[in-house]
């Protein structure tokens, strides 16, 4: 680091935008500052981290309804005081009405086979899956909180109440998708009023969205999984010609599952486990990479990204082939894990050129428009948790009486018949989630996550070696520039943040990749770094609204007086 900013061997110099924050209580790092401080109210509260992820979630559909509500899906990791991990896996299943050839691709070709006749898989109501997020949610502070869950709603319920202000990255959001919302009256009149998408600064409150909260603050997640709520929402989408019933909502479930676990450079790495493909592919990628020094090699030069674009590409072959639904497709997790394995693939890289890459592993499209939260607490809790209604806006039509915005998570899954990602009754999509933690000697050192679609596992595998191969701060390795490929070919394309050098996107080109450089890769990473005395980090980037609040100070030393002299006798003095 320079006093301009982080300076690589290749020239790439960036300096980050934002500040961290720090606290001896407790840290929330969300992508809207909204979120963050229903989060640290849970906290001053008494709540734990656990009450406080929660509360920032229910405030997170409110203030961004483009990513993330109560009909979407996802996963969140959990680290206990005691040691433990957990992962709930809200993550949305397909309709009992869903089959294998309800869609008709456009294509036979993957990725291109995600897009189908008339986007039905992606806009509309033949979109929408059963959601999982309230049920994730409710069991999360069920078990693991100690406030009401009408206490932790609060917050989001007087947010939808009395509106918001719009930010600049919202009002983007909305003009982006403005074209697919104007054909929904409801979701029209509330982001496109006149015809116009809505303006930075201007008020936003959705219809319906704080009576649908205060309901479920009062019944529980019953009132959607089962009750009336269930029940207008199947009602709306049946009327509309979607799949989604109320038997589906009544009987969704939530599943409980243990990590996947990895060493890199000393530091466990865990994550979440298949159906998400983030935990299984962040620590092949990192058991790749560990056989390169990468610290010699230097951050942002030719020759490091290289190798991290290679690491990419075996990940997504092997993702492609073989990481989906464990209950529908044998996901062969230790082999991919194994250290075997690793010195395998890392054999095959030529160090001096781009190669193509098939799937090493026999065979079994993502949206980046998704929310990531972070939260811990003195105590040990530990809350890493990635939502999303999976597009922008994800079907982008409104359930009026309601508020609420359904998922489009029927876009994830493969339209033809017989692959990994096929369509099947009650199947869990396939997500590239990546809600981690990293420990030393068992002490965690670092939490993160991000959204992004298929472009989050890379994105937080890059962090880690920010931090532990090239010595950035938390910060610094939140913001520093990412790159990104799927392959399939030799070529790619390979996506460059445009933070990085002319030299460095000169030298991969020279070794054989096809170069694209964008504003950015991926979305706004919300991360926590543990010190030893026990103080909170929390750090967020520049690629959304993300805010870091930590809680510090605490409750009086016991015995203190608001008077010095109040135990003396005599008349008080003063006024």
């Amino acid at each position: 680091m320079t006093a301009t900013g982080w300076r690589s061997r290749a020239g790439t110099v960036f300096a980050p935008e934002k500040h961290p924050a720090t606290g001896s209580r407790g840290m929330v790092v969300t992508n809207h500052p909204l979120a963050s401080a229903a989060g640290a109210e849970m906290l001053a509260e008494g709540g734990n981290a656990v009450d406080a992820g929660i509360a920032a979630l229910f405030a997170l559909t409110v203030v961004e309804p483009m990513m993330v509500g109560l009909l979407g899906g996802g996963m969140a990791h959990l680290r206990l005081p005691d040691g433990r991990h957990t992962v709930l896996d809200g993550l949305s299943t397909v309709p009992a009405a869903g089959r294998p050839d309800m869609f008709t691709p456009v294509s036979q070709d993957w990725p291109a086979a995600l897009e189908t006749v008339g986007r039905e898989n992606a806009v509309g109501p033949k979109s929408v899956a059963v959601p999982g997020n309230l049920l994730a949610w409710c069991e999360a502070l069920r078990r693991h909180g100690r406030l009401f869950l009408a206490d932790v709603m609060a917050p989001a319920i007087r947010l939808a109440r009395r509106g918001f202000a719009v930010t600049p990255y919202l009002a983007e959001c909305i003009a982006e998708a403005a074209g697919d919302l104007s054909r929904d009256p409801a979701i029209a009149a509330v982001l496109l009023p006149g015809g116009t998408p809505l303006r930075a600064g201007e008020r936003l409150v959705i219809p319906g969205q704080a009576e649908t909260l205060a309901a479920i603050a009062q019944e529980g997640p019953g009132a959607l999984h089962g009750g009336a709520l269930g029940a207008a929402v199947a009602a709306d989408i049946a009327r509309r010609g979607g799949l989604l019933g109320e038997a589906d909502l009544r009987d969704a479930r939530l599943i409980e599952r243990a990590p996947v676990r990895g060493t890199y450079r000393g530091v466990e790495v865990v994550g979440p486990p298949p159906p998400s493909s983030g935990g299984v592919h962040v620590l092949q990628m990192l058991n790749i990479l560990e056989g390169f020094d990468l610290q010699a090699l230097g951050y942002g030069t030719p020759e490091s990204c290289h190798l991290i674009a290679e690491a990419l590409k075996i990940a997504f072959a092997d993702r492609a082939a073989a990481t989906a639904d464990p209950d529908f497709v044998d996901v062969p997790v230790a082999r991919l894990l194994s250290a075997s394995y690793a010195q395998e693939r890392r054999a095959l890289i030529d160090r001096g050129r781009a190669r193509a890459w098939q799937a090493g592993v026999p065979a079994a499209g993502e949206s980046p428009n998704t929310t990531h939260l972070t939260v811990a607490d003195a105590e040990g809790h530990i809350l890493c948790a990635t939502h999303t209604i999976n597009s922008l806006f994800g079907a982008r039509f409104l359930v009026p009486e309601l508020g609420l915005i359904p998922n489009n998570y029927m876009a994830l899954f493969d339209p033809r018949p017989g692959h990994a990602l096929s369509i099947a009754p009650g199947k869990r999509i396939s997500t590239s989630q990546a809600p981690l933690v990293a420990l030393r000697d068992g002490r965690p050192i670092l939490a993160l996550g991000l959204p992004g679609g298929l472009r989050i596992f890379g994105s937080a595998m890059q962090a880690l070696i920010n931090i532990l191969d090239h010595g950035m701060s938390l910060q610094e390795a939140v913001e520093a520039p990412r790159i990104w490929t799927q392959g399939p070919g030799a070529q790619g394309p390979l996506e460059v943040e445009a933070g990085l050098s002319a030299a460095t996107r000169d030298g991969l080109r020279a070794l054989g990749h096809d170069v694209v450089a964008l504003p950015h890769v991926a979305g706004g990473m919300c991360a926590i770094g543990f010190h030893p005395d026990g103080l909170l980090e929390g750090a967020a980037c520049w690629r959304a609204d993300g805010t870091a609040i930590g809680l510090g100070g605490g409750l009086a030393r016991a015995g203190v007086r608001f008077w010095p002299d109040a135990a003396r006798q005599g008349p008080a003095r003063g006024t």
